[in-house]
């Protein structure tokens, strides 16, 4: 079984330190000054803001990551079970780091942003990359999923304009809302069949065979405990996006049956 090496535990590491400055320090000092409304926020609002912020950096970062590597890390297309590891294992270092720092904000801060789902989610992704970082086990897997973060940044600003006040039938609000139901379903629910497709094309194959029994349970288990979990996610936000454009249609109805504008 190979080890973790200083490199990628570095980097695991720097980003869980990152992450806790981030929270702790950057997002309340920058967030003041950009936000009129952060100031007014009570305690409990002020963690969730700031653990959101950290949430959407992340987002950010390890998404424009994985979409190069999607695009153009021949090595880790052409062999999804043992391609060469290396650019993986830096963005599954950064995700590590911030799964840890996230978990420890839930556990610290638990009547503010605790969720046992999102227990069960950091767990369960952690687990699977443990054999990421560990034996550079399934890298074109572990990429895919972690592409599933470009949503992220639209579900947390519907949280923002949510907390600082915006009407749900605000065209920012709407939106960021279709947005988010969009981005939502395409990278992480439309592409359940394509992973599944790509996970069933490799069973059986010598490579897979090499993959030591804890990878295995450690990538079927994590995917469908994910997937089961961006349903039920997926589900709410679609409700959610539904009520709020019909919501604003009646609106706009009743409007122009008043003779008033838009």
């Amino acid at each position: 079984m190979d080890t973790f090496c200083p490199l990628v535990t570095g980097i695991s590491m720097t980003s869980f330190l990152a992450f806790q400055c981030l929270f702790y320090s950057v997002s309340p000092w920058l967030s003041a000054r950009i936000s009129a409304g952060f100031p007014m926020l009570n305690g409990k609002q002020k963690i969730e803001w700031n653990s959101r912020t950290v949430s959407t950096l992340h987002a950010v970062v390890v998404g424009l990551f994985c979409l190069y590597i999607l695009f153009f890390d021949d090595a880790v297309n052409e062999d999804p079970i043992w391609g060469d590891p290396a650019l993986v294992k830096i963005s599954v270092g950064i995700t590590t780091g911030y799964l840890i720092s996230d978990l420890l904000l839930i556990l610290c801060y638990w009547t503010a942003i605790g969720e046992m789902s999102y227990v069960v989610h950091h767990l369960a992704s952690l687990y699977a990359c443990y054999y990421v970082l560990g034996q550079g086990v399934l890298p074109y897997f572990a990429n895919f999923r972690l592409i599933a973060e470009i949503s992220t940044p639209c579900v947390n600003q519907r949280w923002f304009f949510e907390v600082l006040g915006y009407p749900k039938s605000s065209k920012p609000n709407i939106a960021n809302g279709v947005l988010m139901a969009v981005t939502f379903f395409l990278v992480r629910i439309a592409v359940i069949p394509i992973y599944y497709g790509k996970m069933y094309s490799v069973y059986g194959l010598e490579s897979m065979a090499r993959m030591p029994w804890g990878g295995r349970v450690a990538w079927i288990f994590s995917s469908i405990c994910l997937d089961i979990m961006n349903i039920v996610w997926m589900h709410k936000i679609a409700r959610g996006c539904y009520k709020v454009l019909l919501s604003s249609q009646r609106k706009k109805t009743e409007l122009q049956e008043n003779g008033k504008p838009d």
